[in-house]
């Protein structure tokens, strides 16, 4: 299996997208953005649309998209606008636009499946350079305010009496969130990222109380599920993001239930 190039690249890619996902999805199910999320997906795919009827990478398109978005969706929300019913409008704005952009680029079948799905078998080189470069940057960014961050997404309240950099902060996650979905859809495609993003380090809570623990399990479960993902779909032939979504899935459930057992 790994003596073919696209099986490496992929494993390589799968596990930097891994490693992102488990450390944003640790703040992002600690500050509940889950849905947040899912609609970050809906608005990657319009992005991606875009990027191809413009000449651009899809990639590129879908970091503008997504990090404009979330920008917006930060910056609209206040005590009487709440954040669902503003996300719930951008995505659904987002999703038409989408489909607009492809019927305009006159789009293949095969680029769209590959924005929706993912295609993390035919990623070259050059992607997987991008890729890495940006998960260093993302990585590096929330090292630098892990503790603003840790408390933004567990003690908000505390970091609002403490420090004025509550809004600053709340924007440099939006982005990280943004930017580590756009990596993750490398991988599920725009439709699963929510997938990877939050099911790892949903099953993580259950076990582990540290955030640096938490953040190692919910790793851990994402490379597990895209590993294991991976080999399957290199076997059967068929879609590598079923099979990712399939196990961290069960993961998850099982990790309810095994909750609730100990309970």
């Amino acid at each position: 299996m790994f003596s073919y190039d696209f099986m490496q690249n992929a494993f390589m890619a799968g596990t930097v997208v891994s490693i992102v996902a488990g450390i944003v999805g640790t703040f992002v199910v600690a500050r509940n953005y889950a849905f947040l999320t899912h609609s970050l997906s809906e608005i990657g795919f319009a992005g991606a649309a875009f990027g191809l009827f413009a000449g651009w990478p899809a990639l590129l398109g879908m970091m503008v998209a997504t990090s404009g978005a979330s920008l917006a969706i930060g910056a609209l929300e206040s005590g009487y606008t709440k954040r669902d019913n503003v996300t719930s409008a951008i995505s659904a704005l987002a999703i038409g636009l989408g489909i607009l952009f492809l019927a305009l680029g006159h789009t293949s079948t095969t680029a769209a499946t590959g924005i929706l799905f993912g295609s993390v078998l035919g990623i070259s080189h050059q992607d997987l350079w991008l890729l890495l470069a940006l998960a260093i940057l993302v990585i590096v960014v929330l090292l630098s305010n892990f503790r603003a961050l840790r408390q933004l997404a567990f003690d908000e309240a505390g970091m609002f009496l403490q420090t004025r950099r509550q809004k600053a902060v709340r924007y440099i996650f939006l982005v990280m969130i943004a930017l580590s979905v756009s990596i993750s859809s490398q991988l599920v495609g725009s439709l699963l990222i929510f997938v990877l993003v939050t099911l790892p380090a949903a099953s993580a809570k259950y076990y582990v109380t540290t955030t640096v623990k938490l953040m190692g399990l919910a790793i851990a479960f994402a490379l597990f599920g895209t590993w294991v993902g991976l080999t399957i779909a290199y076997l059967t032939n068929l879609p590598t993001s079923f099979f990712i979504a399939m196990i961290e899935v069960v993961i998850y459930l099982f990790s309810v239930w095994q909750f609730k057992k100990s309970a």
